[in-house]
């Protein structure tokens, strides 16, 4: 008979063989040759063997995070790899990845689990009933749970016996009369060096610690294949941005509470559909050539009573109108072009600049006559021309909109392209907000509470402060990777973006371009 070393696998390769094939065999045909009274112990025996493949993942898995390999394939972190490689939803990635840190802080419990004395559930609460504990006092209890559960206690009896420890921990701490209440002892300090730094010290209630965590879990996770900072780094960051939010949400009791305020969006076409817009719109036009979480009904009624609105016009570019406007430009020169062949050629009257000015209709224009790419480029230009048009105080929508809205929607418009400017006003930070609605880095999702507003052009570089050259981003994308890391953002005018790192990393919000290079014009 063979010997159990003998079967042994030589590698992980064979190993995993072995594995596969076994299970198969479990499957089919094992688990139909089965008899009734078999099938409870089988059961128990695959328990066992589920919570020995449990801790061989999690050692795997261990190694995997040390070694940062999930960083090859492009991902950011064990979870982000679990997700798309394993084919796994984010929660249970992120409870392989708890199990594995778990198992790395109670090395007792993973023995007992890989030796199938503890199940991969009750591990887990045998782990959370001592993780408050100090690291000396939680293996020797970690050890002591799990050989009573391998001597057949029940989980009850288990939940008693970690009781029992813990209070015996506790009543060794100082003031043993009152050992749970250090609420007395709770301090903060934060200290300043010279250049403004800062060093946090303190002693945090349960209360106060289970909070903080919450937060630095919930604001301090990977926020993409970017993201090379540590944990503990994250957690600084998190604790950041979770005082920003609350300044930003006006929840620091400085001062009076301030009026709600109401964005009341319309869109522009619907401007144009109101009755009086055409003739409206036709004088515009003739003035022009003669110069050279949206709410309405009564939920929006209830939000707006005593509030701070301001009215704000929508449009949707519509690139196929650019496109029309580029075929009557081409058209129109192609015509001139070839009226003027047919003069030159008729004032002359020979035979040989008749043949000169049938070539030169001959090389009149076409829509067709425009490369992909030069089509591409004044494709652009026109479309940012032509906002330009209609946007803008005393421009097509501020007209539409003060001459057919009542008050207060037809107030004076306000400039949203302020020049080189020291800060940026309410009123632009509001606009990008209302376009980006989110951060607009490539794959980021923030909503603009957790956003500031970018300059593309660093207002260093005389930046203008102006829409088109403002972006929103959140805390991480904005002052590390912009700032610190040297990444540079392209905001194109299809309202796309693109992300170019310092080692050569491109990240696109959209399909990638033809070109993967950055245009000279546009800084990071």
């Amino acid at each position: 008979m063979c010997t159990a070393e003998a079967n042994a696998p030589g590698s992980i390769a064979e190993a995993l063989r072995m594995a596969d094939a076994a299970l198969g065999y479990l499957r089919d045909p094992g688990a139909a040759s089965l008899l009734p009274a078999e099938l409870g112990g089988v059961l128990e025996a695959m328990g066992a063997l589920g919570g020995k493949f449990a801790a061989a993942r999690a050692a795997v898995l261990a190694r995997f995070e040390a070694e940062r390999a999930y960083t090859a394939d492009g991902h950011g972190s064990c979870t982000a790899w679990l997700k798309a490689r394993g084919r796994m939803t984010g929660k249970a990635a992120g409870v392989q990845v708890r199990q594995m840190r778990q198992f790395r802080d109670h090395p007792v419990i993973e023995e007992a689990v890989a030796a199938g004395e503890v199940s991969e559930s009750w591990a887990r609460e045998l782990a959370e009933w001592t993780r408050r504990l100090p690291a000396d006092w939680r293996r020797d209890v970690d050890k002591l749970l799990s050989d009573t559960a391998a001597a057949g206690a029940n989980l009850e009896d288990l939940a008693v016996v970690a009781q029992a420890a813990y209070e015996k921990w506790r009543s060794q701490q100082p003031d043993p009369d009152n050992p749970d209440d250090r609420f007395d002892d709770r301090f903060l300090k934060l200290g300043t060096t010279i250049d403004n730094a800062g060093r946090v010290n303190g002693s945090l209630t349960p209360e106060c610690t289970a909070a903080l965590q919450a937060v630095l879990d919930s604001l301090g996770k990977k926020a993409g294949p970017e993201d090379e900072r540590s944990e503990a780094q994250r957690y600084h960051d998190a604790l950041q941005l979770a005082c920003e939010l609350l300044l930003r949400a006006r929840l620091v009791p400085d001062r009076a509470g301030a009026d709600t305020r109401v964005d009341a969006v319309i869109d522009l076409a619907r401007l144009l559909g109101l009755p009086g817009a055409s003739e409206l719109h036709e004088a515009w036009l003739a003035a022009l050539a003669g110069e050279h979480g949206h709410l309405d009904g009564l939920d929006a009624e209830v939000a707006a009573c005593d509030a701070i609105i301001t009215p704000v016009v929508t449009g949707h570019p519509d690139l196929a109108v650019v496109d029309q406007m580029i075929d009557v430009i081409v058209t129109y020169l192609g015509a001139t072009d070839g009226a003027e062949g047919e003069r030159t050629a008729g004032g002359a009257g020979g035979p040989g600049e008749g043949a000169g000015g049938a070539a030169a209709g001959d090389r009149a224009l076409s829509p067709e006559a425009l490369s992909p790419q030069a089509r591409q480029a004044l494709r652009y230009a026109i479309a940012r021309l032509a906002v330009d048009l209609v946007a803008g105080p005393g421009r097509l929508a501020a007209m539409l909109r003060r001459g057919l809205l009542d008050a207060p929607y037809n107030c004076k418009s306000v400039i949203l392209d302020v020049g080189v400017s020291a800060s940026i006003p309410g009123y632009l930070r509001r606009a990008v907000q209302l376009r980006a609605r989110h951060c607009e880095w490539p794959g980021c999702r923030k909503p603009p509470a957790y956003c500031d507003v970018h300059h593309l052009r660093h207002q260093a570089d005389n930046g203008e402060t102006s829409i088109s050259n403002c972006v929103l981003l959140c805390q991480f994308h904005h002052d590390i990777c912009i700032h610190r890391w040297g990444w540079r953002l392209v905001l194109h005018p299809d309202g796309t973006t693109t992300a170019y790192g310092p080692r050569g990393q491109v990240l696109h919000s959209h399909g990638p371009p033809e070109s993967t290079g950055p245009p000279d014009n546009q800084a990071g």
